[in-house]
């Protein structure tokens, strides 16, 4: 058959083995792989003018493939051992091979017309997932989204269709945390909520949600003439790890007839832990949770799903026509998808995550998680055994953060220097433990779920950054 595209087999096999070959090798020498390499301006400038637009004549795939692996080369190794910032994608081989197997087929997962093997496993791990949240077997329900951003989003709008009156929206008052993700204030705004219709509640010493201050928040409100309608608690700071106390915040959602979603994007996943399992008190108690794989989950972008406790809501909320009760009820074997979120066109996302449950094991993948939580757990307890460093939030759910704090040096210097041994240890290409702030000073934290690194790695990490902050505290004046 002759027609416009003349790619043969073997150059498209050939560049299959190559990019293949990469990604495996990579595994062979990770201790020496650069962490990070951010492409200097010149350097982009290059790139762009070399590479950004296209050109009206064919180039050779195997050309074209060096090229991008030289665009891609600049990047932060979010999967490296030995990167512990924001939250890491430690994606495992298999979890790679699980997107490619979904890319192969590039399957439409939109309608169970178009997809109907993937919907059917869609379905099935949603509703497992949630029956291991908690959530009522008989009603639950879910869809696979592209990250933690939709999936927050996707309850809100729940949230305010099932508990905010039309008549209501511009008194409606949804209750964070300080320490609350930033998508969920950009997924009210989205919504069109304005800034002071987000209650910003303080977090207690451990950095959850302070129930008391939510109450009286509430109560406050409501006596002002404002209308509650929604509680975002967390499962899983990004900052620190912590956890709020869900089971006291559904118990006040409930008496106040309000939605809770808990924000599980990070710390959900633990709930695959047969050892960490019970610190999610209170989870089945609650309307909605976001639930990432491509962070604890060893997935590739873009893995995200959003669990509801009525599945029902899902299509009232998103179908396009008024007959949406037909897709949520239990005769329908396979939902429209499309029906139940946002998008219309979808990959099938679920189908490379099932591949990887499907091929470790849950007994691998717990003991996966519990190994990150211990990683963290080390690193506390080594920097604890050193002169002049303060915890300033303990190991939890594989966070932790500290401090170099030698005297004789005010807060700002102190800043600064913690600021210090963040880069250079970077620049060493020891570990990339970047700096946040906790109670208004900077700090070095960690997120240490990667499942390759050692207990004795961590602790030659610390060493190390003990040492440049030796080296580097007599430099800050």
């Amino acid at each position: 058959m002759n027609g416009v595209r003349d790619y043969k087999a073997n150059p498209i096999a050939d560049a299959i083995k190559q990019i293949t070959d990469h990604y495996l090798g990579q595994f062979d020498n990770f201790e020496n792989q650069p962490i990070c390499k951010i492409a200097d301006t010149e350097t982009a400038s290059i790139i762009t003018k070399k590479y950004s637009l296209p050109d009206d004549y064919p180039h050779e795939i195997e050309d074209v493939l060096k090229e991008a692996m030289e665009i891609n080369d600049y990047r932060v190794r979010n999967d490296h051992p030995r990167f512990f910032g924001f939250i890491p994608s430690p994606v495992l081989p298999v979890g790679w091979l699980g997107d490619v197997v979904s890319a192969t087929f590039n399957v439409h997962a939109g309608s169970r017309m178009q997809s109907s093997g993937s919907s059917a496993i869609e379905k099935s791990l949603i509703h497992w997932m949630g029956t291991m949240a908690g959530l009522p077997a008989e009603t639950a329900g879910g869809i696979s989204v592209s990250g933690g951003s939709m999936a927050n989003l996707t309850a809100m709008v729940l949230a305010r269709d099932n508990k905010l009156p039309l008549d209501k929206m511009q008194v409606g008052v949804a209750y964070v945390s300080d320490q609350t993700h930033s998508s969920v204030a950009k997924g009210l705004r989205v919504l069109g909520f304005r800034a002071n219709q987000v209650r910003k509640v303080p977090s207690n010493d451990k950095f959850q949600m302070d129930v008391q201050a939510l109450e009286d928040a509430i109560k406050t409100d409501r006596h002002s003439g404002l209308y509650p309608f929604m509680i975002i608690a967390t499962s899983g700071t990004t900052n620190t790890g912590a956890i709020d106390p869900i089971d006291a915040i559904a118990t006040i959602a409930q008496r106040e007839d309000l939605w809770v979603h808990v924000d599980g994007a990070y710390g959900a996943s633990a709930i695959l832990s047969k050892t960490h399992r019970k610190l999610f008190d209170g989870l089945a108690k609650v309307d909605s949770i976001s639930w990432d794989a491509h962070k604890w989950l060893f997935q590739t972008y873009t893995c995200s799903f959003v669990l509801v406790r009525d599945k029902a809501l899902l299509s009232k909320s998103f179908h396009t026509s008024a007959e949406y009760v037909q897709d949520a009820t239990d005769m329908e074997y396979i939902p429209n998808y499309w029906n139940f979120g946002v998008e219309l066109t979808r990959p099938a996302r679920a189908t490379k995550f099932w591949f990887t449950l499907r091929v470790l094991g849950l007994d691998k993948v717990g003991k996966m998680l519990d190994h990150g939580i211990g990683l963290a757990e080390c690193a506390e307890q080594e920097v604890r055994k050193l002169p002049r460093w303060q915890i300033t939030s303990p190991a939890s759910l594989a966070i932790v953060s500290f401090r170099y704090v030698p005297e004789g040096k005010s807060d700002l210097q102190l800043d600064e220097l913690n600021t210090g041994i963040s880069q250079q240890l970077l620049a060493e290409n020891v570990a990339a433990a970047l700096t946040t702030r906790v109670k208004g000073r900077v700090v070095l934290r960690m997120c240490s779920i990667h499942p390759d690194l050692s207990q004795d790695s961590m602790k030659a990490i610390v060493a190390r950054m003990h040492e440049i902050g030796q080296e580097l505290a007599g430099c800050v004046q």
